[in-house]
């Protein structure tokens, strides 16, 4: 009896086999051999070559290089020189990256992408990881089906005007101040939302001119055509800085109110969903660069302070490191402060120094001191 039973499994695994078996654990693997920078998708670029089911960090290791998807253009976050080269913000993150993983912060190429093509280059594997001063919201988590890395950098909707068209407008009005007020922001946006909704709360009437980008609205506000423009705040302090530098009359007294934003604009990398391998590694060169800061641990100082505690050991690659089991070189974090520094230094180089933007009394500093910068222990 049992050798029947023995049969016929046998017989029922040989017929599952020749009809190519589609039950539960059964994954088949395609291989695309489009070339990064190739066309045939909508969006004209072309894909990194990332096999299916195959983690994007091992695509990234056997290429030799990160794609890592940026703006371009966006201030003091991640701007295109005419040499090519991409400094800011975001940048250095997609820089951090590279150092953790393939040991080199230059390994990089940088994919400037619009708002509207963004996610469409990241589903399409154009890009391996998104770094695009792009808000975390529950409709791009769930609908639009991204996954997001810790927030590196918490912004909020603002507004900026001219007091010499708004008398006694300071950075502590209110929307109150914009009563009456032509307001110029992006058609189509959260922001056009944010400051309808806004005004209709604090009880102001306003004059919406929405335009199809903020540079459009920007210059509309130079120009006098509109008293006031709003974009998250970030933005707004590096146009303004912009304009500062390019000799632009009164535009050091622009004022950008209210401190405290009417949005919530979380910043920070996505990646594509369901690839835990990768999401690991990306949160944990963020979570380096937290926990680096919070113990004072610099790109200058690090050989010096890098065993100076239990946790600082296991985080860049002594005795009972986690890297390794990652899928990384056990010091993949070193690498990433040696070569780009701890966030506050990331901050300090592209926003403060810069742009003016003051890291002390917001969301961006550490939490012992106020802010939401947070890592988990690494342990």
């Amino acid at each position: 009896m049992l050798k029947k039973m023995a049969l016929l499994f046998a017989v029922l695994a040989l017929v599952a086999a020749a009809c190519g078996g589609g039950g539960a654990g059964t994954e088949t693997t395609t291989t695309t051999t489009q070339a990064p920078g190739g066309g045939g998708d909508t969006s004209g670029g072309g894909d990194t070559g990332q096999a299916t089911g195959e983690s994007t960090l091992d695509t990234v290791i056997a290429r030799g290089k990160l794609v890592c998807g940026v703006s371009g253009s966006a201030v003091g976050f991640s701007e295109t020189a005419a040499d090519g080269s991409t400094t800011g913000f975001d940048a250095d993150y997609c820089r951090a990256v590279a150092a953790a993983v393939l040991g080199d912060a230059s390994a990089v190429e940088y994919r400037a992408l619009t708002a509207a093509e963004r996610f469409e280059a990241l589903k399409n594997n154009e890009v391996d990881v998104l770094i695009r001063n792009t808000t975390w919201t529950q409709s791009r988590d769930t609908d639009i089906g991204m996954d997001f890395a810790p927030t590196t950098y918490y912004d909020g909707q603002q507004l900026m005007g001219d007091p010499s068209r708004l008398p006694g407008l300071t950075p502590d009005s209110g929307l109150e101040a914009i009563d009456g007020a032509t307001v110029c922001t992006n058609a189509g946006t959260t922001t056009e939302k944010n400051i309808t909704e806004g005004a209709k709360v604090a009880g102001v009437n306003i004059t919406l001119e929405t335009v199809e980008n903020f540079p459009e609205a920007m210059e509309k506000f130079k120009a006098g055509t509109c008293d006031i423009v709003t974009t998250d705040g970030s933005g707004l302090f590096g146009n303004r800085a912009a304009e500062k530098n390019a000799g632009t009359p009164g535009a050091e007294n622009w004022v950008i109110f209210p401190r405290s934003p009417i949005s919530k604009e979380p910043l920070g990398p996505v990646v594509r969903q369901n690839d835990s391998k990768w999401k690991d590694v990306i949160d944990w060169v963020v979570f380096a660069t937290f926990i680096a800061d919070e113990h004072g641990v610099t790109s200058a100082n690090i050989d010096d302070m890098m065993e100076s505690t239990p946790e600082l050991t296991r985080l860049f690659g002594g005795e009972g490191e986690l890297q390794t089991a990652m899928g990384l070189p056990a010091d993949a974090f070193y690498q990433a402060i040696k070569q780009v520094g701890n966030y506050g230094e990331i901050f300090e180089r592209n926003l403060t120094g810069p742009l003016g933007l003051e890291r002390e009394g917001s969301f961006n500093m550490q939490w012992f001191d106020g802010g939401l910068i947070y890592a988990p222990p690494a342990r």
